[in-house]
């Protein structure tokens, strides 16, 4: 199911690159792979605070040496560019910010006014990677941007937990049946949803069958796991 929620789209010399706040470090790496190659690009960077502002400084406290405080109030896309430039030599010239969005539909309705027409590239969480495409797509409904998602990695999952692909744990594993089964539920079209019988913040979306039963096998096997 996690590999289903991940989009992994070529790139092809992008105008804008998205990189959508989160807890998942490895965006950062990926993204500052992305820029250098590709000189041209500017770099967007979205997201205030919401569910994951504390997953994204409990991870910068572990795996940087930057001195993030346990909450001084920024933004998620303040704290990442911080590291982006600190960390990977990002020149703070190619960014903008956009620090009032709190999920992934506004990470999209509130980033959308600040894309150029062109090549759009989005970097997200993967488990979130393809609702946020969906958001993006809406949101960019009559533009003319050329879209492609590049999720950081496709998790490897294993008994303690979600893995990118440089070996480090990315998730405990209630963390990440919380995030598939909670994208599952967003995904579908109905009022609890993002859909247009929903939140609006995204078109219609197919789920196929094996989605439905994994996640349905997961509720069974995690009762404790619903991001309501």
């Amino acid at each position: 199911m996690s590999t289903w929620l991940v989009r992994r789209d070529p790139v092809q010399e992008p105008d804008v690159v998205v990189l959508c706040g989160s807890g998942v470090l490895r965006s950062l790496d990926v993204t500052a792979a992305l820029l250098e190659a590709h000189p041209h690009a500017r770099l967007v960077v979205t997201g205030g605070r919401g569910h994951s502002t504390p997953a994204l400084l409990a991870a910068v406290r572990r795996r940087t040496s930057a001195d993030v405080p346990d909450d001084d109030g920024r933004s998620e896309s303040s704290v990442l560019a911080a590291l982006l430039v600190a960390h990977h030599g990002v020149d703070p010239d190619r960014i903008t910010l956009e620090e009032a969005s709190t999920h992934c539909g506004e990470n999209a309705s509130l980033t959308a006014p600040l894309l150029p027409d062109g090549r759009v590239v989005v970097v997200q969480d993967p488990t979130m990677q393809r609702r946020t495409h969906e958001s993006f797509v809406h949101a960019l409904a009559g533009r003319d941007v050329s879209l492609a998602s590049h999720a950081p990695f496709v998790p490897d999952v294993r008994p303690d937990g979600g893995y990118d692909d440089a070996g480090h744990r990315a998730w405990d594993l209630d963390r990440l049946v919380d995030l598939v089964r909670g994208e599952v539920r967003r995904l579908r079209d109905d009022a609890r949803g993002y859909g247009p019988r929903g939140a609006g913040f995204i078109g219609h979306v197919d789920l196929p069958p094996a989605v439905e039963s994994a996640s349905a096998v997961l509720a069974e096997a995690f009762p404790g796991t619903s991001r309501a």
